[in-house]
């Protein structure tokens, strides 16, 4: 399995649906690596008790784009605390027709102490739980018709 970080959300300008005819070429960028991914794995921390502003542009980007429709992802809580985003998240992907693998999310007790992979690679627990998620994700994309492998959303 190849996890590829996408480093370009702060490209992105702010969502604006007069743009969706021809969007911007960051959007047009993110789009591409979104809809080539075989699954993604979503982790953002949670921002007075909803999703963080980067994120839900980067979100809002993608509502109207096909390449989501049924895409797989691991949803990953960065907190014990966040239950507020992490609830938010799953509402605005169902709307997005995505399909959040519930075996392949997990939380993670980061707290701000693990701000790079590799110090949370480093954290035998932390690891140990990313471990768990990869492997129930790739479970997942070798057999994605089984039943109760995604969150019932709705």
């Amino acid at each position: 399995m190849t996890v590829t970080v996408y480093a370009g959300l702060a490209g992105l300008p702010l969502f604006n649906p007069d743009l969706e005819g021809n969007p911007p070429p960051p959007v047009l960028d993110f789009r591409a690596a979104v809809g080539s991914a075989d699954a993604l794995i979503i982790a953002s921390p949670e921002y007075a008790h909803g999703i963080s502003g980067p994120m839900k542009n980067a979100l809002d980007w993608l509502v109207s784009f096909e390449g989501t429709v049924d895409k797989p992802i691991a949803l990953i809580n960065t907190s014990p605390r966040a239950r507020h985003a992490y609830a938010a998240m799953l509402e605005v992907l169902q709307t997005m027709s995505t399909r959040v693998v519930a075996e392949a999310s997990v939380t993670l007790p980061l707290l701000g102490a693990c701000s790079t992979e590799e110090a949370m690679l480093a954290t035998p627990q932390l690891r140990q739980a990313i471990e768990v998620s990869l492997q129930a994700l790739a479970a997942f994309l070798a057999d994605g018709s089984r039943p109760g492998a995604s969150f019932p959303l709705g």
